[in-house]
């Protein structure tokens, strides 16, 4: 998977800075756990951690191409599914190969194709070339935006890298952090190209970014676009059907151990039906992990988000398919480790999550990694098959704002912990009301569609620009920071492309949720899945989590002069401390793990905030 970083300066001599490229490099060691290569030349540098996937021993990074008149090099992280097909394309167009793998392919595609050789690729990557030739910079990302990639304009050029951290180790990017990155940060809509850190950008998915000498310039290659879909049911089902198939046998190849995360919901369980299959046929059983919190299954009870524990139906997976499976089992003193909390606050470098939703799949991943390096994920089928709770709501459809802000959810939390002042300036609300406008006037609706075909489109196309990059992100994050590698067969933009085509009225076709996924998968999936209703990723139930979150709370509260006071309110955050665990409301508990998260950011990252 790997992490990679760069500084490209048109005025400045990069010979000399070998030690700040080598600290830039080694902030990403979690990410690349197997090797590390820099390359360095008069004006450009680039650094690679690399994380082993597909030719171990061959796929060594920076990757470079050179003649006496052109010199090229490549950074890469990521997999690229199709690279056995384009490296038969290539040979036949006179390239010559001297490893097995992908980053060698994609240096060669450029080669023959310039950046429009991501139009080429299938996968998740983020890259960067350094072009001689053209004395250029290309920044490209995949087209759902699975890997992170973040630029840093410099007076004579730009600093780039997989995660903001990696840039912030270079001595010319500040570390300020003004209302703009704060809107974005509490407003929870994932602007394009947001990032919290003053000066920093995100590259958007689908983009690439070229750096040259006349400055910095963005330009997109793929898009989510409307067309008609002119297949019948049956047809459509069938097809999703032969897509799945075909993205799990593709992402499950690796030179490493491989597994799938398996939650008993219809997303991993159809994914690790369907590898089960895949592996079967090379002899292997398909290996699965799941998370739990001790006593979760007796003690449980219905909430707004979820009506049964996943258990018993991970249980029934694990029976009907014959997976290798074992349980990851978390307590509240896990789930509250304040050196947990770090970890997740270090591989995000923001300091709102998702509470103990992050900190357990950080440590459901480290568990994981003690025995696989990939790991195939149910993420984002929500997005593409319209699976979450909002998209059947009348009121969440006619809110005319983000589904995820309007409907009911313990994550859906105002900031009110902020000082009145600051929650004056930041004006979230009217923030959030601008991004949904600008998203909305993006839809491309087709002639004819009725109101509620546009209306669905129009959730489903926010959901697939914003949210589901939210969820990309923390995945991502949380995996990389033990090296294991997390494959979204899901975001194949193939599938993508094919199903949000597809009418309302075809993805609902059973009155239910993620029907054609239903359908086409049904065949590996025990009957109870198959009728199960949507379940999101699993939160504790047990009081003595945000009895363990008080506890720490307290502690900040004698100390005045914490900086985390300029971003919370004192009297909140002392009411907060002295309610009864067992009945806090969980918007609140959410707010309260975040005023925990903004006290190990401080201490982590030691931002300046310009608030005015």
């Amino acid at each position: 998977m790997c992490g990679i970083t760069g500084w490209v300066g048109f005025q400045t001599d990069l010979t000399t800075q070998h030690d700040t490229v080598a600290a830039m490099t080694g902030t990403m060691a979690c990410r690349g756990p197997d090797d590390s290569g820099t390359w360095i030349r008069d004006h450009v540098a680039l650094g690679h951690r690399r994380l082993a996937i597909i030719d171990l021993p061959g796929g060594v990074q920076p990757m470079t191409w050179r003649t006496p008149e052109r010199e090229v090099a490549l950074t890469y992280s990521g997999e690229v599914y199709n690279f056995t097909e384009l490296r038969a394309e290539l040979r036949r167009r006179g390239h010559r190969f001297r490893t097995d793998s992908d980053t060698e392919v994609v240096l060669n595609g450029y080669l023959e194709w310039g950046v429009q050789v991501a139009e080429h690729l299938n996968g998740m990557y983020a890259f960067a070339v350094w072009d001689s030739h053209e004395r250029a910079l290309f920044l490209v990302r995949d087209r759902l935006g699975v890997k992170p990639l973040y630029y840093y304009p410099t007076a004579d050029g730009v600093l780039f890298g997989s995660e903001p951290k990696a840039i912030l180790a270079n001595q010319l990017a500040s570390r300020a952090v003004d209302l703009d990155g704060l809107r974005g940060l509490f407003g929870w809509v994932k602007t394009p190209g947001w990032s919290l850190w003053r000066g920093m950008t995100e590259v958007p998915p689908g983009a690439v970014v070229t750096v040259d000498v006349s400055g910095i310039r963005t330009h997109r290659y793929w898009e989510l676009r409307t067309a008609e879909h002119t297949d019948d049911r049956d047809a459509t089902i069938a097809r999703v059907g032969e897509l799945m198939d075909d993205v799990v046998r593709r992402q499950l190849v690796a030179d490493v151990p491989r597994c799938v995360l398996l939650s008993g919901g219809l997303d991993s369980s159809a994914i690790t039906g369907l590898a089960a299959n895949v592996l079967a046929e090379e002899g292997e059983r398909v290996r699965t992990f799941s998370v739990d919190f001790a006593g979760q299954e007796q003690m449980f009870r219905p909430d707004v988000m979820r009506d049964t524990p996943d258990s018993p139906y991970i249980r029934d997976v694990a029976r009907h398919v014959g997976t290798e499976h074992r349980d990851i089992v978390l307590d509240a003193r896990d789930l509250t480790d304040p050196d947990v909390r770090r970890a997740m606050i270090t591989a995000r470098d923001i300091p709102v999550g998702l509470s103990d939703m992050d900190t357990s799949l950080y440590l459901l991943f480290k568990a994981i990694r003690e025995e696989s390096t990939v790991a195939l994920s149910g993420e984002s089928a929500d997005e593409v098959f319209g699976g979450y709770r909002s998209f059947h709501l009348d009121a969440v459809r006619r809110a005319g704002t983000f589904p995820w802000v309007a409907a009911p959810s313990p994550l859906n939390t105002k900031p009110d912990h902020l000082p009145a002042g600051l929650a004056a300036a930041l004006d979230v609300e009217g923030y959030i009301a601008d991004q949904y406008a600008t998203v909305v006037g993006e839809v491309d609706h087709l002639d004819g569609d009725s109101e509620l075909e546009r209306t669905m489109r129009t959730m489903s196309y926010v959901h697939l620009q914003r949210f589901v990059r939210i969820m990309l992100d923390r995945k991502d994050r949380a995996s990389m920071a033990v090296g294991l590698e997390v494959r979204v067969p899901f975001c194949d933009h193939r599938l993508v492309e094919y199903v949000y085509n597809a009418p309302w009225s075809l993805k609902s076709f059973d009155g239910r949720e993620k029907s054609l996924l239903r359908e086409a998968t049904r065949h590996v999936l025990p009957q109870s899945v198959a009728d199960r209703v949507k379940s999101p990723y699993p939160s504790t139930q047990d009081p003595q989590y945000a009895a363990a979150l008080q506890q720490q709370a307290k502690e900040l509260l004698l100390s005045p002069d914490n900086p985390v006071f300029a971003l919370v309110e004192r009297s909140w955050l002392q009411a907060t401390v002295e309610l009864d665990p067992a009945t806090m409301p969980p918007t609140t508990r959410t707010n309260l793990d975040r005023v925990l998260d903004f006290d190990a950011w401080f201490d982590l990252y030691r931002p300046e905030l310009i608030l005015d």
